[in-house]
């Protein structure tokens, strides 16, 4: 069972939480390959995905991960829930917990959301993305991928490149990197950065090439033009051959480095096709780590043990 009754700060965890989930998350990847894709571990347990803000990738993750815990999953979508009536975040907490839900997973456009539902209900809380503030079970995932890969995460580093400035994914990558001893380098145009950088904790790097050679993994973030005002570069084509990871950047990085990505990816800009197609990509491993991984973050918050003989 995990030390925090939430999840919504990486930051929320203990080291010794991080590892149980992705302790944890090892025996239910193997659930997922099995034919018959299903626990009865949350049998009975009422979990809500509501996801005020446009989502796909992550919201499928949790749907599916909920699933295969045999959970009842309710879905609220922006459109959906009464907050376009013009109902408070406050007053939708307490309508879910009296509904008696056990465990909602929110995401929300406003960093904060989270925590104000969090506050204002009974029910456990993961935050599945919260403005440009955290995405804490990516950053458990992306760890979860990087171990599985290397065996460890102690002493690895990691280069976070591009849109660091809007990046909920950098927002609690960062933290998680530094809690487990690995060093997060972040990496991008001076306009695609916070307005102090070094409050991050992480080192600050504006040229990818004066880093490559160091980097166990290149991790591309998505270039959120939607969070933008006007172009915060000269070109698509410039940001590309500065900051994009392509075969010669590639080539010229360790032998066992790797790229990741959270996704979507946009092609051409910030990876290109030949890097996103290439086997040192991990992009679809780090989907499929999503599900196990959100597994354990449900089990263990509601719960369950390392064991997975209890919720």
């Amino acid at each position: 069972m995990l030390s925090s009754r939430h999840i919504i700060d990486i930051e929320d965890l203990s080291v010794d939480d991080i590892y149980l989930i992705l302790d944890t998350a090892r025996s239910f990847k193997e659930v997922s390959e099995r034919r018959i894709k299903k626990l009865p571990t949350l049998r009975g347990l009422t979990i809500v995905n509501l996801f005020l803000e446009p989502s796909t990738r992550t919201r499928t993750s949790f749907e599916i991960a909920a699933k295969r815990l045999s959970a009842d999953g309710i879905n609220f979508a922006a459109s959906s829930s009464a907050t376009v009536k013009g109902e408070s975040l406050a007053d939708t907490a307490e309508t879910l917990s009296a509904m008696a839900c056990d465990l909602v997973i929110v995401r929300h456009k406003y960093a904060g959301a989270p925590r104000i539902l969090a506050e204002h209900m009974d029910t456990r809380v993961i935050n599945g993305g919260d403005g440009m503030h955290q995405h804490p079970t990516q950053a458990l995932l992306d760890l979860f991928t990087m171990r599985e890969h290397f065996g460890h995460l102690e002493g690895l580093t990691v280069g976070i490149v591009g849109d660091i400035a809007h990046s909920r994914v950098a927002g609690s990558l960062v933290p998680a990197l530094k809690m487990v001893g690995a060093r997060p380098i972040v990496v991008g145009p001076p306009t695609l950065m916070p307005s102090r950088p070094d409050v991050l904790g992480a080192e600050v790097v504006t040229q990818l090439d004066d880093v490559l050679g160091e980097l166990d993994v290149a991790y591309m973030l998505r270039v959120q033009m939607e969070r933008t005002e006007g172009m915060p570069f000269p070109s698509v084509r410039e940001y590309a051959r500065l900051w994009g990871m392509n075969s010669a950047r590639l080539s010229a990085m360790k032998p066992e480095a790797i790229v990741m990505h959270p996704g979507p990816m946009n092609r051409g800009v910030e990876i290109s096709a030949a890097v996103a197609d290439s086997p040192r990509a991990l992009v679809l491993d780090q989907v499929n780590a999503g599900v196990a991984v959100r597994m354990a973050a449900m089990y263990l918050l509601l719960g369950g043990d390392a064991s997975g003989a209890s919720a």
